[in-house]
């Protein structure tokens, strides 16, 4: 994908402004790939300013609470990933995009925060001095195990509202698709 400076994005949101012509017709003057990106900078500095159109520098972290509520909410709702983003707060709804897509393949975890540097080497070197030896109780992973539960019933609640959701959606569906089949039926009816 393009980056396009700030300057840029700044000159297509001030022609929208302006009146000068629709998404579509601004992203076809100004050579920007789609429509969408042009009412994705626009919905952006209307929500945030100029800080909208910048490319963030920093790498902003995200509580694991926070991201499971973002991805709750996408779960269990019919907002896009844009609108959520600006609903939360934040400028970056392909990150939105990617936890939900994490947590679909592995669950709550998936969005816990991950250990930063290189995993240590078991492996002794060459320079290492033998170590006295410690007893090492076992590991008491009750609690560890408890979270396992925790994070696996969220995962399951959050499946079940959105497999609720879907339910409910397609007997709407239905039931529509039913009641245009009842009324062409019925105006058949009445011109024989």
């Amino acid at each position: 994908m393009a980056k396009y400076s700030y300057e840029f994005k700044k000159e297509v949101v001030n022609a929208y402004l302006n009146g000068e012509g629709g998404y579509t017709y601004l992203a076809e003057k100004y050579s920007i790939i789609g429509k969408s990106i042009v009412k994705r900078w626009i919905t952006a500095y209307k929500k945030f300013g100029d800080e909208g159109l910048l490319r963030s520098r920093k790498n902003e972290t995200y509580t694991f609470e926070f991201k499971l509520h973002v991805v709750k909410l996408y779960l269990t709702t019919e907002v896009s990933y844009q609108e959520l983003a600006l609903s939360v707060g934040m400028n970056n709804p392909p990150l939105i995009t990617k936890w939900v897509n994490d947590f679909r393949i592995a669950g709550p975890d998936a969005l816990r925060p991950k250990p930063k540097g290189r995993k240590k080497s078991m492996k002794s070197s060459k320079n290492s001095h033998p170590k006295k030896q410690v007893d090492i109780k076992p590991i008491d992973t009750r609690a560890e195990h408890v979270k396992q539960l925790e994070d696996e019933l969220l995962r399951l609640k959050i499946e079940n509202a959105y497999l609720k959701e879907l339910r409910r959606l397609r007997l709407e569906e239905e039931a529509l698709l039913k009641k245009q089949r009842e009324l062409s039926t019925a105006s058949e009816d009445t011109s024989n």
